[in-house]
This record gives structure tokens, sequence and C-alpha cells, in this order.
């Protein structure tokens, strides 16, 4: 790795009093060693209830040059903590890490020749996790059924150690349970995603703030970003098909109910499917007219990030920019 490169930390923290310093150190000597002299360490305190706040203020006192804190007014979640990070660091490479230490920053070097090889996002793998099988076993079904779903071969979604290149996060914000998709986001822009194994520790300090409610909300998030991402430049496809579904319904059965009547085969118009016919119909209508209404939208108002979508320029001179 080159000397000089600038390289932010975001940790999000809730919590955590008690590895905060033991995790600002653990990164201080990797950025030694690997003679990296421009960097920062971004923690965000995600609303602790502990003295999390006073001991991130101690290491901005210590390291003011190295160390930056941001406190939330409340716990926002994961994804707020870390937008909030993302937002303030300026490196051109932008790593995040759990506060928890059951990750090795020793392991960035791994990070950073995965991106030298030309990848802009780099997740981490925890092959073998040292959590218990409540929360390995569902975790495990979690990440399959994702990287199904979603078409990118991840092995570890929920993995906090990441590494990107800073237009990666410049075209992604970031809200709900998002961050856990972000490489589907990135690779639905063209982005290149890799993976690479990490040691995973047991946690010794604290205890885990999530549970099984997080998968739930996670697979609502999938949907969310199954849709962001096939249709976010093309939202009339989306209501136009579903609208093109009901007006389908909705004429067959005011046909059928037609003919029946034509043929003499009693009366129509108390008939619960005849409503149902007419409902279908008029909903057809409003969805590919709330289609075109979204399209305009996109039109006017939509930013595509152009400038971090482009990978190479080549001009008349045959100059080569990236």
């Amino acid at each position: 790795m080159s000397p000089g490169i600038g390289i932010s930390f975001v940790i999000p923290v809730c919590n955590e009093e008690a590895t905060i310093a033991t995790l600002s150190e653990k990164i201080r000597g990797v950025m030694f060693q690997e003679r990296v002299s421009k960097y920062e360490i971004i923690f965000v305190d995600d609303g602790s209830v502990d003295h999390s706040w006073f001991h991130i203020k101690d290491l901005i006192h210590q390291y003011p040059t190295q160390i930056k804190g941001i406190k939330l007014r409340r716990n926002f979640g994961k994804s707020a903590a870390l937008f909030a990070g993302f937002k303030k660091a300026k490196g051109s490479v932008i790593f995040t890490i759990d506060a928890d230490l059951q990750d090795d920053p020793a392991e960035v070097p791994k990070f950073l020749n995965k991106l030298e090889q030309g990848f802009d996002l780099v997740s981490g793998w925890r092959q073998n996790r040292n959590d218990p099988i409540s929360k390995t076993l569902p975790s495990q079904v979690y990440n399959k059924v994702t990287a199904k779903i979603a078409g990118i071969p991840l092995h570890d979604f929920n993995c906090g150690f990441k590494a990107y290149r800073k237009e990666v996060l410049d075209c992604i914000k970031l809200y709900g349970e998002l961050h856990r998709y972000i490489p589907v986001l990135a690779h639905s822009l063209g982005f290149r995603v890799g993976e690479v194994g990490v040691c995973h520790f047991r946690r010794q300090y604290g205890k885990s703030k999530y549970g099984w409610e997080r998968y739930s909300r996670g697979f609502i998030d999938l949907l969310t970003v199954l849709v962001i991402t096939r249709y976010l430049y093309k939202p009339g496809h989306l209501f136009g098909k579903i609208g093109l579904f009901f007006g389908l319904l909705g004429s067959a059965i005011i046909i059928y109910l037609v003919i029946l009547w034509f043929l003499g085969l009693g009366p129509i118009g108390n008939r619960p499917l005849l409503f149902f016919g007419i409902l279908s119909t008029i909903l057809s209508v409003q969805l590919i007219s709330l289609g075109v209404l979204a399209e305009l939208l996109t039109r006017y108002s939509h930013s595509d990030c152009v400038e971090q979508q482009v990978a190479e320029v080549i001009d008349e001179n045959l100059q080569l920019y990236h």
C-alpha cells in the first residue's frame, strides 16, 4: 500500500465504553505499521447511555488530528450512524468496523490489497464466527436467501467490517436497515463488489444490540432495495406492470359478466364480482397514472450521480482519466 493515501474509519458506537480506547489503539497501530500518515477515526455515538461519549472526547483531546466524534441526539440505528459518519469522512477509502472488538483491525491491509485489484467495495466474511448458534444459524439462512434474491455471491451481508471507495458512498443514502445492503445498491450502480475472509472473535465486553427482529426488518428492507435497484430510474414500469395486471383482470371480469347478461343467465347488477371488476379497472387507471407521475418526478428531480458512475474517460487527445 502506498503511503499518504487518505483513509477514514467510521465506527458506530452504542454503549461500548469498555472497547473504544482499545479499538482506537489497534487502528492507530495498524496505520503506523502500514506507514499511513493521513487517516482519521470517526466515532459516531448512536445514543449511548453509558460513558462512551466521554471516552470519545478523551481520545479527541489526546489525538485531535486523528480522532473525530459525532454524537446523535438519540439512538437512530446503525444506518443513521453510519450515514452521519460517511458525510463527515474525508478519506478516499472509507472503512466501517464495529466497536465491539469482534473484528481485527490488523486485517485492514487485506481489504486495501483487494481494493488495489480494482474492486470498489470489499466486504468481510466471518468464516468462523464466534457467536452462539442462535445468531449464526438464522444469519446463514438470511445470507443465503439474500444472496440468491439480490444476485450477489456474498456470504456475509451482516458483517460490519467493510471497505469502500468514497465514490461508492457518495451515491448511496442510508436509512432504515439499508446499511447491510450497501453491496447490493453499489452493485446495481455498476461498482465492483468483492469479499475477503476475516477473523471473528468472541465478544468480551457488553452485549449484542441486535435480536431476531432485525431479520424481519432486514427482509422488508431487502424488498425496498430490490425495488430501488430495479425501478429507481423507471418507476413507470413498476406501476405500469401492476396496473396492467389489474386492468386485464378487471376487463376479463366485466367481459365475462356482460356475456352472462347477453345469454340471459341472470342479472349481474347485484353481483359482488361486478364491483370487484369495476374496482380493479379503476385501480388500474390510478396505478398507471401514478406511474406516469413518478416518471415525470424522476425526470425533473432525479440525481443519478453521473460523475461517480463514470469509470474512465478518454478525450480527443487520447488522455485517460479515472
